[in-house]
């Protein structure tokens, strides 16, 4: 079902942030921090904004969590998803990548998540606060410019996956991609709207994002909100996956014979894979988010499905198989993307 967004006021991040069997896609060289993959008649482009540590170690990040798991996937998680400056695995801190995914699908041009942005006041997180990236010339690399873009889709509404909503032009912020569809979670707008108050766990600095990143957008009357499953094309289908936030969701492809599932913030390190009970501390209900990391998991692994998550560096995506370890999940190979 789908309606049309009209409140206007979501979130950054907490101040803690500051302290597969081998794919038959093919692969295709592109610019730097780029790589192409093909699904019968869709392809996949990454644009990567940046690749480095969020300053939280395991238990930070995910509190709670079994350091000798952790430990014993040390040649995994280093150096792709852990620093490797520390001397042990629990000392070390995560390593995420801020990222869009340009995919092409039924001559459109459609943007998964937009990262981070530049000039957003973040005071929450020093380390997102105005930013100059080059993101605009990495999607320009891959061809997209703000002009050609049809449709963006938030998986979520935290700030480092609206970011590039919006620009600073002349003081003001206005829609970076002006001709596109918005496609945002009805229940995080609800959620996240200044007017109802929400008790969240980014706290008061969710207001800011709103009124940089949502706001301008929906004034500018671009944004369709959803809420249980919307289909884009014959290809693509959002459907909601909650838990990390009340709306959150997950895109899926399918296409050439291959299903992929751009799950978001379903989970943020492998270590998850061998423990589906491990969660962020950024999850608004870490029950409903490992219920939904279980669900997506038995899925993927039955039918060999390509999982890939918002913020993995390394090649991005991964195909799990049943295994007998932790919570019964294994990575059986990667995708064949350019390592970030």
């Amino acid at each position: 079902m789908t309606t049309t967004a009209t409140s206007t006021a979501t979130s950054t991040a907490t101040s803690a942030v500051t302290s597969a069997a081998t794919s038959t896609a093919t692969p295709t060289a592109a610019s730097a921090g780029t790589a192409v993959l093909t699904f019968g008649d869709v392809s996949v482009t990454r644009a990567v904004e940046s690749v480095g540590s969020i300053g939280m170690t395991p238990e930070q990040f995910f509190p709670g969590t079994d350091a000798s798991a952790w430990t014993s996937q040390e040649g995994l998680l280093r150096p792709d998803f852990l620093e490797s400056d520390a001397e042990t695995v629990m000392a070390s801190t995560a390593r995420v990548a801020m990222q869009t995914w340009i995919l092409r699908s039924g001559g459109k041009t459609i943007l998964l998540d937009t990262a981070v942005g530049n000039d957003k006041d973040r005071p929450d997180v020093p380390s997102w606060s105005h930013l100059t990236t080059a993101f605009l010339e990495r999607l320009a690399a891959a061809g997209v410019a703000p002009d050609d873009v049809d449709i963006v889709i938030n998986t979520h509404l935290h700030a480092d996956h609206v970011g590039w909503n919006t620009r600073l032009v002349d003081g003001a912020w206005v829609p970076t991609f002006p001709n596109a569809q918005y496609l945002m979670p009805a229940q995080d707008l609800a959620f996240w709207d200044p007017a109802t108050d929400s008790q969240t766990i980014m706290g008061p600095g969710a207001h800011g994002v709103w009124a940089d990143s949502i706001a301008p957008v929906i004034a500018a009357g671009q944004v369709t909100s959803w809420s249980g499953s919307h289909r884009i094309d014959d290809a693509l289908t959002l459907e909601a996956a909650p838990g990390h936030t009340p709306g959150a969701s997950i895109l899926r492809l399918v296409s050439g014979g291959e299903v992929v599932l751009f799950v978001g913030d379903t989970l943020h390190s492998p270590a998850q894979v061998q423990d589906v009970h491990t969660s962020s501390c950024f999850d608004e209900d870490s029950a409903r988010a490992n219920d939904t990391r279980e669900r997506l998991f038995a899925q993927a692994a039955d039918h060999g499905w390509l999982i890939v998550p918002a913020h993995f560096g390394g090649h991005g995506g991964f195909r799990i198989e049943r295994s007998g370890v932790g919570s019964g999940y294994a990575i059986s190979g990667w995708a064949p993307l350019t390592a970030v």
